[in-house]
């Protein structure tokens, strides 16, 4: 087998087809505030927060300072049996303060894979010592998105995520169900049994499969069918937990009473490899009691010293500057302006949820073009799936730089549509 001739750097990039990458990289060197900076110098607007995550925005210095404090006194310490250590414990004790489930656990790990495949895991255990070892299907939406390990390729919803691997699902019994209509999932679950089924999982927004909030009276059929059939309900709140829907969990927004809600990105502002679940009294009290077994979780930084010293200063921050208000603010002026874009043929629909926004084009205009487009002029959005635009810039985002990043995208589909357009002409002659 031939090497190719150019493969650039070292670095493997997560997500990305190589040979369209090479030579088109962008190196980040720097953050501050709304912005990063790459190495040739170039100010970016971050639109996208990252990856969903820089909800505080970037190179805070009181952030660096937690970190270095926290370190000079105590880098980590394990979680493991017996041990804890007081940055892990106050930052549990903190998330279950302000978490939708009263009387919560919670597990602290590495992000937001490791999220999932923890909740999953223990939906399937906790039936297992219910008595119910029949319970070990779970069921996902169409266009979900839950990480890449190996449960959440298994419950991917975007097949793109899941195939190639030799089986239709690493982890077997997974099934997907319809992202809008209550009544089909509720023909899935009668199809598959309800007794058959440990847990249903939802992001309460899909993020990656296009900015899709919930269709009316949705997440609370989820509720219902699980509340009917013992079904372990499970909100996958890794984009929407800690603020970006205005509330600290979309779970309160949308009036959902899950039993677990898995965590990451927004918990640290993506200041530190933070995430983890929210377990209800139900599903943990079993765990908890004389004789019972051990749920056999946890990972080397779980609970990570550093970690959870910068998760809680970083909810200190959202709480001091008044951020889930902010977000609130600004899904006004987000929704305002995506409205103003009806009349525009080139754009099929427009999509807001909290600070997630999503516009989404016509098949012929290449929203990565669009994308590409915008980061000439110094501004980051990603495409998604469905030829969708996304915009979810820090919760520290000015009413200007939101007006300023939908303008953008406007300009930049001028561009390719112009450019489609001499493309035509060109095929025509």
């Amino acid at each position: 087998m031939t090497t190719p001739a150019n493969t650039g750097s070292a670095l493997w990039s997560a997500q990305a087809h190589m040979p369209s990458v090479l030579g088109r990289q962008l190196v980040i060197a720097r953050g501050e505030g709304n912005y990063v900076f790459t190495t040739d110098g170039q100010r970016l607007f971050d639109g996208t927060a990252g990856l969903w995550h820089a909800n505080i925005g970037h190179g805070r210095e009181e952030m660096a300072e937690a970190a270095a404090q926290q370190m000079r006194t105590l880098e980590t310490y394990h979680v493991f049996g017996r041990y804890l250590n007081d940055r892990a414990v106050e930052l549990a004790e903190k998330v279950a303060s302000l978490s939708p489930i009263a009387d919560a656990k919670i597990i602290l790990n590495s992000g937001g894979s490791d999220s999932i495949d923890v909740a999953l895991k223990l939906a399937r255990r906790y039936w297992q010592l219910q008595g119910r070892p029949e319970k070990t299907m779970i069921l996902s939406r169409d266009l979900a998105y839950h990480g890449l390990h190996a449960y959440g390729t298994s419950v991917a919803g975007l097949d793109f995520n899941r195939e190639g691997y030799g089986t239709d699902s690493l982890v077997p019994d997974t099934a997907r169900f319809d992202t809008h209509d209550i009544e089909q999932v509720r023909r899935t679950v009668a199809e598959i049994g309800p007794h058959r089924i440990a847990a249903i999982i939802a992001e309460p927004v899909q993020g990656t499969g296009g900015v899709i909030p919930p269709a009316p009276g949705y997440l609370e059929g989820l509720q219902q069918i699980a509340d009917e059939h013992d079904i372990l309900l499970i909100l996958d709140e890794v984009i929407t937990g800690f603020g970006r829907t205005g509330h600290w969990f979309a779970a309160q927004r949308y009036g959902i009473r899950p039993h677990i809600i898995a965590m990451a990105k927004g918990i640290s502002s993506g200041y530190s490899a933070v995430g983890g679940i929210i377990v209800a009294p139900e599903v943990w009290a079993p765990f908890y009691r004389t004789g019972a077994p051990i749920y056999r979780h946890g990972t080397t930084y779980s609970g990570h010293a550093t970690s959870a010293a910068l998760a809680l200063k970083n909810i200190e921050i959202i709480e001091r500057e008044g951020l889930l208000d902010r977000v609130l603010h600004l899904e006004g002026v987000l929704h305002a302006e995506l409205d103003a874009l009806a009349g525009d043929d080139r754009i099929e629909e427009t999509r807001v949820a909290g600070l997630l926004g999503g516009i989404q084009l016509r098949p012929e205009l290449s929203a990565e073009r669009v994308t590409d487009a915008m980061v000439d002029e110094g501004w980051i959005a990603r495409p998604l799936r469905g030829n969708v635009v996304q915009i979810s810039p820090p919760f520290t985002t000015t009413d200007d730089e939101l007006r300023g990043i939908v303008a953008a995208t406007v300009s930049a589909l001028d561009v390719v549509a112009a450019d489609a357009k001499a493309d035509s002409l060109a095929v025509a002659r």
